[in-house]
Order: structure tokens, then C-alpha cells, then sequence
């Protein structure tokens, strides 16, 4: 399945260099507003150990990661939801992801400009969530002129379609994200096919100087007190150490390096798991001589769909799921162990597939 993450926030507050630390694309970060106008996209493989494991004991010609897309999107500025600086073209970038990987700049530097002249990262959190309400608003507000227009000559579901719109549209004037309201069947229903802005789920990254990535600092402890509310996850990197540790090649120098920074991964493992916690996101895997390879799925995800992420005849001619958790099998070393050891379960196209499971599909078409 694809899975497209943006990364948002004002201009410099180090969004260019979390995306080259993140992908092989190298965007162009520099020390100006907007030095980002057209988003770039890269496609990054997921770390899973599970996955190295695997490999390493089936052998296969080629082990196949899954990957996420990140979109590094042109930085936003107060009044982009009329337009101002790149603001349509940031919003309309924003529309086509999945989740948001909002940045706040949380380290202080002379020599790197702010857009508004000082450091203030709940100032920036809420220029950002601003602008996107009021393009949300704007955006409901034409969706209940339409539904209005129906409604007119319509059926009673019709009427209360348009006052579900208006229950949603009265959360929004009060400052609260569409994520974030409650929602009984029709309101749900609307909100579906209105795709806000500010119904996609996020992730906060407090991006920080070397010295405070392990403890944070005086503004990531404002942030998260700013944010306690939303129930929101946040993470801290230091965007500029995580682009050297993505330059070294040798992956013992990567090593010493975290070491030396008191870390035993990179931050941007966590990022990643982050996201798929966000996306309510599994892992499965298939194995066999030719490849072993990672899959993702949405949490609830069915055997057979399961399948079908895989190839459509395999949801087609769907016949069972022969599953191993992939803990049983990096323990007994082979599928023919833990098939003797009676550690793989025959499932059928209902089974809801469980993150670290390896799949063998059976089927027929």
C-alpha cells in the first residue's frame, strides 16, 4: 500500500534538512524563506531488524524492505490559507498526504534567519494550525452551500447532511481540529468525503541543537506543555546530526558517531515507527528462496486483503494463510521448524493480519 508523509512547518525551521537526512534526494536547504517552492519527494526504506533476521536465515536472492514517501513541502507563512507566500500551493501539497510531520524549530541560532524574526515554537505551531483551519473553513463552508442547494428540494437525510456540516463547521470557528471532534454517523459520513486539512493525523518533531536531542531544552518543555491536550506524539531530532549520520557509508562510523551523541539509533528509526504508529500501521512478511519482503497494512487489515496488497489474484483466488509469527520463527530458524514445533496456524480470509507476521498465501485462480 502507499503511504505518503509531508513535512510541514514555517520556513527554516529545518524541514529541507530533515528530508535529506531521511531520503537519497538531496533538497536544497539553505538559509532564506522558501528555499523549498516546488515539493520534493523522496521514498525511504522502513528499519526492521525482524526484516535483517529473516534474511538472514531463509537466504533468499534479495531482501525487500517497505518504504514510506515523504513529501517535503514549500514552507507556510501567516495568511497562506489566502494565498499569501506560497500558501495555496503549500495547503494544496498538504491535501495528497496521509499524515503530517509538522517541524518546530526549537534551537537557537544567529546565523540561521527566522521567518518572524525570533525562536518561538508554539507561536509557530499555531500559525501553522491556524492557517489550516481557516482553509478547512473555508473549504466547509462550500461544501454547505452546495449540500444547502440540495437539500432544498431533497429527502430529510439530505437536511441532515447539511446540519451535520454545520455541527462540523461550528467546532472549527472554535478552534478545534477536525481530527480532534466528535462525530456521530453523518458528521462522520461528511468529513470523509470533505478531506480537511486538519483531519489528517500528526506528528510533532522538535527539531533541536546536538546538546539537547537526548534531554530536550527549555522550548521543547513549553511545547510539550502547549500540546498536552492533543494527545499528540512528539519527538525530538536534531535534523542537522541526523543529515551527517545519513552521509557516513561505513555503518561502524554511524555507530561511534550515536555513541558519541549518547544515542543507540538514529532519530529518524524513530520518526518512521512514529509515523506508523500515527497511521495505526502493521508489518507483514512473505519468505521464500527468491525474496524475503516487508509489507504494510493497515491495523484490522483481513488475510485476504492482506493478499491483495500483495498481488489481486492472491484476494481472489484466496484459499488460506498459513501464518508464523515472526518471533517463532527467528527462534526455531526455519519455516519446516516451526511447522514441526506446530508454531504456524492455518487462518482463513477473515483472520486480521498481526504486525510481525510471516505469511505464506495460499490461493487459486
Amino acid at each position: 500500500m502507499g503511504l505518503k508523509c509531508g513535512i510541514v512547518g514555517l520556513p527554516n525551521v529545518g524541514k529541507s534538512t530533515l528530508f535529506n537526512a531521511l531520503t537519497v534526494a538531496k533538497a536544497l536547504a539553505a538559509n532564506y524563506p522558501f528555499a523549498t517552492k516546488e515539493p520534493n519527494i523522496g521514498v525511504i526504506q522502513v528499519p526492521d531488524t525482524r526484516l535483517r533476521a529473516l534474511g538472514d536465515l531463509v537466504r533468499p536472492e534479495s531482501v525487500i524492505p517497505t518504504t514510506v514517501e515523504i513529501v517535503d513541502i514549500a514552507g507556510l507563512i501567516k495568511g497562506a490559507s489566502k494565498g499569501e507566500g506560497l500558501g495555496n500551493q503549500f495547503l494544496g501539497n498538504i491535501r495528497e498526504v496521509d499524515a503530517i510531520i509538522h517541524i518546530v524549530r526549537c534551537f537557537r541560532d544567529d546565523n540561521v534567519v527566522h521567518v518572524d524574526g525570533s525562536i518561538d515554537p508554539i507561536r509557530d505551531k499555531d500559525i501553522v494550525d491556524l492557517e489550516l483551519l481557516l482553509k478547512d473553513m473555508e473549504t466547509m463552508e462550500s461544501r454547505i452551500e452546495k449540500i444547502s442547494k440540495l437539500a432544498k428540494s431533497g429527502t430529510r437525510e439530505s437536511k441532515q447532511r447539511v446540519d451535520a456540516a454545520k455541527q462540523i463547521m461550528t467546532q472549527l470557528e472554535k478552534g478545534i481540529p477536525a481530527r480532534n471532534i466528535t462525530l456521530g454517523p453523518s458528521e462522520s459520513s461528511i468529513l470523509k468525503e470533505t478531506l480537511l486539512l486538519t483531519d489528517k493525523p500528526v506528528l510533532y518533531v522538535c527539531n533541536v541543537d546536538e546538546q539537547s536531542v537526548i534531554r530536550g531544552n527549555d522550548l521543547t518543555r513549553a511545547f510539550d506543555e502547549k500540546i498536552a491536550g492533543e494527545e499528540a506524539e512528539r519527538i525530538i531530532i536534531c535534523a542537522n546530526s541526523e543529515a551527517e549520520i545519513a552521509e557516513f557509508e561505513d555503518p561502524e562510523d554511524r555507530i561511534e558517531y550515536l555513541k558519541e551523541m549518547g544515542l543507540d539509533e538514529p532519530g529518524l528509526n524513530k520518526l518512521i515507527r512514529a509515523c506508523y504508529r500515527l497511521l495505526n500501521l502493521v508489518t507483514f512478511f512473505t519468505a521464500g528462496p527468491k525474496e524475503v519482503k516487508a509489507w504494510t497494512a493497515k491495523k484490522g487489515t483481513t488475510a485476504s486483503r492482506a493478499g491483495g496488497i500483495i498481488h489481486s489474484d492472491f484476494e481472489r483466488g484466496f484459499i488460506r494463510a498459513e501464518v508464523i509469527k515472526i518471533d517463532d520463527f527467528l527462534a526455531l530458524g526455519s519455516e519446516t521448524a516451526s511447522k514441526e514445533m506446530g508454531k504456524m496456524q492455518i487462518e482463513g480470509r477473515e483472520y486480521v493480519v498481526q504486525d510481525g507476521d510471516v505469511i505464506y498465501f495460499r490461493f487459486h485462480v
